[in-house]
């Protein structure tokens, strides 16, 4: 009997522990993990893709969705970490490490009865991330394209002209000391270093922007890094996000930012009557690429694939890029009409990314840059196992930003406090020997 029993105990213990395993496998099924950048999607789009999904499919699926600021972070989440996202959205030299590394999965394109919208992409958009393809491994079958933009300097018309913004030299200009912020993005300001040193090469066409920017030869790394402590002095901060923020209220007069950032500061500026512009130096600059991958860990990767489709929509980028005033890679007739802007009076060249078409249109130049703009701009690409060494030297730039005052205040600070410590233990050892001293006298 006491056998019986035990058998029926384990018996309902295994099928708890299998059902359970069931049902967390089934739940996981019809949850849709995608990592983000912050502040990079219109939230109503992740409202309303569960709906759509059901339509499409009869299947529920629910949402979990996380947001990152550097693309390190989400890489090591997923490489070392192993995370289960589903989606996730980095930019173009971490994309060519997740391929190089195998870190991804294709996306598939059997969308059944739903059409397929990622075909909505850039033609010249696709042939760039084509660039990244490994062995074996043609990159968009890989990664979509989501937003796409230029590196460069927004900044205060009433303190600034814009011929000093057509310039990397405004940055090394001792003039805006303390009134200069810049992105903490390593590979930008490594480009931008390498860029302004090799100015006159550049200008006499004897070298690229291209070949500049993907150098890591450690002399490059060093020339980059004396320009950047060069510069360094002027520097105000190292910004991940809140540099369009200052400069809206005047706070800072030049940012190094990107040109989605840029569209969003001049409108808040704009609404309070600051009046903020932005330029692609004529040195040149990076043109960056974000796409969406899906990772080899994920586990639901017909939700992954259904929910790239969607954001490819024509409507769901318009709504995209509205709300985080970056440019979407779609490029459909409904994008160019909806973009078209009338009161513009300058004439834009964008038959490159929209077809011939757009030879001359009136649109947001910030947003949609010339194709005299792209044509000085470059992608960056995977520096590889040179990686750590332009991270290391990054580290050296920003890690001795403090003046030797605030080293000397902050030794000063920590040696009165030590003082303060041993001060305090003589007190209470003197105090313990008083009471020690007394007691003795009372006993006796």
């Amino acid at each position: 009997m006491n056998r019986l029993y035990k058998f029926i105990c384990l018996f309902a213990f295994l099928v708890g522990i299998f059902s359970s395993c069931s049902r967390t496998k089934e739940e996981r099924s019809r949850i849709l993990k995608i990592y983000n950048w912050a502040d990079y999607i219109d939230e109503s789009v992740l409202d309303d893709f569960p709906k759509w999904y059901k339509e499409q499919t009869g299947e529920d699926v629910r949402i979990i969705y996380q947001v990152f600021d550097i693309n390190e972070i989400m890489l090591t989440k997923i490489e070392r970490g192993h995370e289960d996202f589903d989606l996730v959205c980095p930019s173009e030299y971490i994309i060519e490490r997740m391929l190089k590394k195998n870190l991804l999965l294709p996306i598939d394109r059997n969308f059944g009865k739903t059409p397929d919208y990622i075909n909505n992409v850039s033609p010249y958009i696709r042939e760039q991330l084509d660039k990244l393809s490994q062995p074996g491994r043609k990159a968009t079958d890989y990664v979509v394209a989501y937003m796409w933009g230029t590196a460069g300097l927004l900044y205060n018309k009433k303190f600034m002209s814009r011929e000093e913004a057509m310039s990397w030299d405004c940055l090394w200009n001792p003039d805006y000391k303390g009134k200069i912020l810049m992105k903490d993005s390593y590979r930008d300001a490594y480009g931008t270093a390498i860029i302004y040193a090799h100015a006159k090469q550049l200008a006499d066409g004897t070298i690229t922007v291209e070949e500049l920017m993907n150098d890591n030869s450690p002399e490059a790394i060093a020339l980059a890094e004396k320009y950047l402590k060069q510069m360094k002095p002027n520097i105000a901060g190292w910004e991940a996000d809140f540099g369009k923020e200052m400069m809206t209220k005047n706070k800072a007069w030049l940012n190094l930012t990107w040109s989605g950032d840029a569209v969003w500061a001049m409108e808040e500026a704009d609404a309070v009557g600051v009046d903020l512009d932005y330029e692609v130096p004529l040195e040149g600059s990076n043109i960056w690429y974000d796409g969406w991958v899906i990772p080899k860990y994920a586990h639901n990767v017909k939700a992954a694939s259904y929910f790239i489709d969607y954001i490819c929509r024509p409507d769901i980028a318009l709504k995209n890029m509205d709300a985080n005033g970056y440019v979407s890679a779609v490029a459909t007739s409904e994008i160019l009409e909806a973009k078209i802007d009338t009161t513009i009076t300058q004439y834009s060249d964008l038959s490159y990314f929209f077809g011939p078409e757009a030879d001359s249109i009136q649109i947001n130049p910030v947003q949609y840059p010339d194709i005299k703009v792209v044509e000085r701009c470059a992608m960056i690409r995977d520096f590889g196992d040179e990686t750590e060494l332009v991270l290391e030297m990054w580290s050296r730039v920003k890690g001795d930003n403090l003046n030797t005052w605030i080293v000397l205040l902050i030794f000063s600070v920590f040696g009165i406090l030590f003082i303060w410590m041993i001060v305090q233990k003589i007190r209470k050892y003197k105090q313990q020997k008083h009471h020690r001293r007394r007691r003795k006298r009372w006993y006796k």
